[in-house]
């Protein structure tokens, strides 16, 4: 990881003063970094020896970062990771236009790899993850969204980048096809039982631990897997209250609204759909080798459920 940090300090270089200002405010903001450990472990857990796996540790970063910069803005976000977003510090113009330069940056960097199959399946992971934002986006204020719409969404937006990290590390150590698909689905699942319980922390996190105000999806209108129970398993009253807080927006039924996501026991079965996604990450990897790579990657997959942050 310290060499991807290398990587990504002389990746951000830029002549344009604000782009690296930007830039380097968001990197050194405080994010997990799970997405290039996963190139780093699948690597390693594959045998790879070179070490492109630093680049695109730190391609996938950049195109993470450039999703959060432009993310902030659609959201109208104020606080990522308990620090002011970007574009609270330096204007929505200014958070997209450097989302761009951290998007350029990242295909300079794979294409200096020069390998067609990491192109294809950067590509592709960023195009869809394009997709999922217009899906999430077209999803607001929608309360006829039902689980499987739900779970597309963070397939997409969320766990494709999961999904990419791990397969990459795979195609760099020349690995089976078996065992490359099997780090791919690795990927898949835990991204989809990270991005579970980050819904689940809306509704249950410490704002000091997660570093966002809660309920900041109810206030955007957005229908994730907690509401989602409530209006299927609720009480009609229970139903009613999420429905019309989703199409309304904002924080005014937030306290009413937590109360009958915990009443519900919608927390409870997010987890347990988090822990099954959990479990079919740590099914899929069942055919590595055993190395200190694979069990950092099944320790990754219990720590995305048990995680408070």
């Amino acid at each position: 990881m310290q060499a991807v940090d290398a990587v990504i300090r002389q990746r951000l270089h830029s002549d344009v003063v604000l782009v690296r200002q930007v830039a380097e405010y968001i990197i050194q903001s405080g994010g997990k970094r799970l997405r290039p450990a996963l190139v780093l472990l699948s690597a390693g857990a594959v045998d790879y020896r070179g070490t492109h796996h630093h680049d695109l540790a730190a391609v996938v970063e950049f195109i993470h970062t450039a999703t959060l910069l432009h993310d902030d803005v659609v959201d109208e976000s104020a606080l990522r990771r308990g620090r002011d977003t970007a574009n609270a510090m330096f204007g929505n113009a200014a958070s997209v236009l450097v989302g761009d330069f951290l998007y350029s940056r990242a295909f300079q960097m794979m294409v200096a790899v020069d390998d067609m199959r990491v192109m294809r399946v950067l590509s592709d992971a960023t195009n869809v993850i394009a997709e999922g934002e217009v899906l999430q986006l077209m999803n607001c204020h929608d309360a006829d969204v039902d689980q499987a719409r739900y779970l597309q969404v963070i397939r997409y937006k969320t766990a494709k980048l999961f999904e990419a990290a791990a397969q990459l590390g795979a195609i760099l150590g020349r690995a089976a096809p078996e065992i490359e698909a099997g780090l791919a689905a690795y990927g898949m699942h835990l991204g989809t039982a990270f991005q579970i319980i980050d819904d689940v922390l809306d509704y249950s996190g410490a704002e000091a631990e997660t570093g966002k105000h809660l309920g900041d999806d109810l206030a955007e209108g957005k229908p994730t897997l907690p509401l989602i129970h409530v209006m299927q398993h609720g009480t009609p009253e229970q139903a009613a209250l999420v429905r019309n807080a989703i199409e309304q927006g904002g924080r005014d039924d937030f306290a009413a609204v937590l109360a009958a996501v915990r009443a519900s026991g919608a927390l409870e079965q997010a987890r347990k759909a988090a822990e099954g996604e959990a479990a079919l990450a740590t099914a899929a990897i069942s055919s590595l080798p055993p190395s200190q790579y694979k069990e950092s990657l099944l320790q990754l997959s219990a720590f995305a459920v048990s995680r408070s942050f």
